[in-house]
């Protein structure tokens, strides 16, 4: 089952633009986001993460973790 990513878009009245990326773990969040960038002139003045963010890191390390020790 795959999982449903969203792109929640904001184009505040000084032409500013606010991304929110929900249902992406890890740095896909990065994927979604890059065309829309891309064509916006790829300036991103300010990019904040959430906890999602860092969870395909950590359990790719608890892999090779419990791979190199048997676990």
């Amino acid at each position: 089952m795959s999982e449903i990513q969203e792109l929640d878009i904001l184009v505040h009245r000084d032409g500013t633009v606010e991304v929110k990326v929900s249902g992406a773990i890890g740095k896909k969040c990065l994927n979604l986001t890059e065309g829309l960038e891309k064509v916006l002139g790829g300036n991103v003045v300010l990019r904040t993460t959430t906890a999602e963010f860092d969870l395909e890191d950590q359990n790719i390390e608890q892999d090779n973790y419990q791979g190199q020790f048997g676990l």
